[in-house]
């Protein structure tokens, strides 16, 4: 099958006749399908799944459609930049292709089947055989890019049907984000889309001048800012920067700042811990400082968030 760009190394995920016990043949997915169909109760294009339900939801449907597969969890910051573009571009497609959301704190084997190193991370699948696409939050204009290729391969392969009559369930997310009522938020999310990351920049810091304590403005400044001193940063490249000179600060603060945006937010906080230890007291209030803005960040919910604060804590005294 041919790959699609995105940056993951496909070798490691598995062949998913372990999941799915026997591919089911083409013709017979289809029947299936249309047997759902039938009902009168239309195959949703966004659902959630999980081990027990992966041969039915995922397999099977993939022999009419793609299948694409969001591997995320709710305190994932990034998941929650992307899942409302996917969910906007599923409902777009009309039935081209579906979009499965895996939680990865409830369904481990799933994401370890998948060698899932980060999230959000995505795959496809199509004719039963698994695609890795990419991970990482990634603007509109490019998912929507790599959704395109998507459906050539696809097609190549014989998948090119279209579910009719799908729609969207509200509230798929666990925990959906409140209404949205202020204007620059919503700007602020279409510039994000857009790629316009000081657009965003500017619009959340006009929105916090009117009202400082406004929560969502706070945690989506931290984000884009995030977003914008890891642009351009190669995670491998700056992981072995940081290997070869364990005293290049700079490095260890955006390698940190690089593993908190892939969802690695406990080895970033090892990293800077580690730095903190062994340098001098100007690089400690730089290291500790960038250390609490990414707490912050993630917020205390975040399960690495309270380990990385006792370990900081432990490293002062």
């Amino acid at each position: 099958m041919t790959n699609l760009p995105g940056g993951f190394d496909s070798r490691g995920v598995v062949d998913l006749g372990a999941l799915a016990q026997a591919r089911q043949a083409q013709a017979k997915a289809k029947e299936q399908v249309a047997q759902e169909m039938e009902t009168g109760v239309p195959v949703p294009l966004a659902f959630h799944t999980g081990e027990a339900t992966f041969t039915a939801d995922v397999v099977e449907r993939s022999h009419v459609v793609p299948v694409v597969i969001d591997f995320w969890a709710t305190w994932c910051e990034p998941c929650k930049q992307l899942s409302p573009i996917l969910e906007k571009l599923v409902a777009e497609y009309d039935g081209r292709w579906l979009l499965a959301k895996v939680d990865v704190d409830v369904e481990p084997k799933l994401a370890q089947a998948f060698s899932v190193q980060g999230i959000p991370a995505l795959f496809a699948v199509v004719a039963g055989a698994p695609l890795p696409l990419f991970q990482g939050a990634l603007p509109e204009p490019q998912v929507r890019q790599v959704l395109d290729q998507l459906l050539k391969v696809a097609e190549q392969e014989g998948v090119d049907g279209q579910l009719q009559g799908g729609v969207v369930p509200p509230g798929l997310d666990e925990n959906p984000e409140p209404e949205i009522t202020d204007p620059e938020l919503d700007d602020a999310a279409d510039a994000i889309d857009r790629g316009e990351l000081d657009v965003a920049i500017a619009l959340y810091r006009q929105l916090l001048m009117r009202q400082p304590d406004h929560e969502d403005a706070k945690a989506g400044l931290a984000t884009v800012l995030l977003m914008q001193r890891t642009a351009g940063i190669d995670l491998g490249e700056v992981l072995l920067t940081v290997a070869s000179d364990p005293h290049d600060v700079q490095a260890h603060l955006q390698a940190a700042d690089a593993l908190v945006l892939h969802a690695r937010a406990g080895e970033g906080f090892d990293l800077l811990i580690d730095a903190f230890k062994r340098s001098t007291d100007e690089d400690r209030d730089l290291i500790r400082t960038h250390l609490l803005s990414l707490f912050d960040l993630l917020g205390p919910e975040h399960p690495a968030v309270p380990i990385g604060r006792l370990a900081l804590s432990n490293a002062l005294f």
